[in-house]
């Protein structure tokens, strides 16, 4: 009798102590609700070392500057600083195991604060899948038009992944060392018309093309200083941007047989040119300029627009879109979407932005502005669903986009 008094005497305490971890620990100051492996109350760490939930973050995050302060010290810092509080997720996970939505990676849905955000910028968040370990500081990302898969260059063994649209990992290829398809350091990457996968590979400066099943077609070299960004025009063309010669190249070529056709430098005297898209509708082309900065804080990017001929259009920089959007605006990403707008990541306030049609360039309009950790490239769906590559993250998110709204 005394031993089983015992026992419920130490069942009863330890009861205690784990509901006094839940109201102690496990429950955000702020909204007073408990924290949870799901997006919309994940425990956020702050620069200050306080702890709230991510849906705090975005509440208390000014919509503009994503600038906000720690309710508790008052220290300032920016949302993209704040992080994951990894030993209260796996407190989470010890207390409650039925909770099996992974803490890295894996696929999500939409919820909460960052759904009901896109919805009212006329998206929809479907997903997010990848996450650290199944990608490693991707950099690139394409969509294959014919099968309908998402294709990403990141840092990992396997240099390539394929995904389908709902997240599951379909191919990969080019591990570094090996002889028929070696990728050292993959930058960018597009899709051909008719199914090729080709990458810029700054180890080496070459331009690589690769089959679905990642044969390598073709390694094209030509002399270039560092290949970078490329996309393919509506010619089954390629356009590659090449920063430290300051120039564009178009890259004519039988895919299918491996043939190199044509190299042509089609514009030079460019400044730093990184990311390049080109529209499928009229064959107008993007580029992102990276201009030189003065001081570490002083980082600095030009749009550039050319016609399919190499006629400029427009262009802005930050100081002159600073004139229609109140906070600095740095460009990490260019795609065109189905409707021909001119899209852009900007990383420093963690955001994807619409520039309008190149007629109308520019009309700031944002698109994401929560969510959002490190945007580095962007494509989109057959059915003009934007994909955005978060390299903060290691993950890709996928947002629908309703018709006819650009506001």
């Amino acid at each position: 009798c005394t031993m089983s008094a015992t026992a419920s005497d130490k069942m009863q305490i330890m009861t205690e102590l784990v509901s006094e971890t839940e109201v102690s620990l496990l429950e955000c100051k702020v909204c007073f609700e408990k924290y949870t492996q799901k997006k919309k109350h994940r425990p956020r760490n702050l620069p200050c070392g306080h702890v709230i939930c991510l849906e705090c973050v975005f509440s208390l995050a000014h919509p503009r500057n994503f600038k906000l302060e720690c309710p508790f010290c008052r220290r300032a810092c920016k949302s993209s600083e704040t992080s994951d509080c990894l030993p209260l997720l796996h407190l989470i996970e010890i207390l409650s195991p039925a909770i099996n939505t992974p803490l890295a990676s894996g696929t999500t849905t939409g919820t909460g604060d960052e759904a009901a955000v896109s919805a009212s910028l006329g998206l929809t968040f479907n997903l997010s899948f990848g996450g650290w370990g199944t990608l490693v500081n991707p950099t690139g990302i394409a969509m294959c038009r014919r099968s309908g898969c998402i294709v990403v260059a990141h840092d990992g063994k396997k240099r390539i992944k394929l995904f389908g649209l709902n997240g599951s990992c379909i191919q990969q290829f080019g591990e570094r060392g090996d002889a028929g398809n070696d990728i050292k350091y993959s930058l960018d990457v597009t899709v051909t018309l008719d199914g090729h996968v080709v990458v810029t590979d700054s180890g080496d400066r070459s331009v690589k093309v690769f089959d679905f099943n990642g044969r390598g077609k073709l390694v094209i070299r030509e002399s270039f200083c560092l290949p970078w960004g490329l996309d393919t025009t509506p010619e089954n063309e390629i356009i590659l941007s090449d920063p430290e010669a300051g120039a564009l190249y178009r890259l004519t070529a039988n895919f299918k047989k491996g043939e190199l056709k044509k190299a042509q430098k089609i514009q030079s005297n460019l400044c730093n040119p990184r990311e390049v898209a080109v529209s499928q509708t009229s064959g107008i082309i993007a580029i992102i300029e990276h201009l030189i900065a003065k001081g570490p804080n002083d980082s600095s990017t030009k749009v550039k627009i050319f016609s399919a001929d190499m006629k400029l259009i427009g262009q802005m920089d930050t100081f002159g879109l600073n004139l229609v959007f109140p906070s600095k605006v740095c460009a990490t990403a260019v795609a065109f979407d189905g409707e021909g707008h001119i899209i852009v990541a900007d990383a420093y306030n963690q955001a994807v932005l619409c520039l309008g049609k190149p007629e109308e360039f520019p009309v700031l309009r944002p698109k994401v502005t929560q969510g959002l950790s490190y945007p580095v490239a962007l494509t989109y769906t057959a059915n003009n669903s934007l994909i955005v590559l978060d390299s903060g993250d290691h993950s890709i998110k996928v947002y629908t986009i309703l018709k006819s709204h650009y506001g």
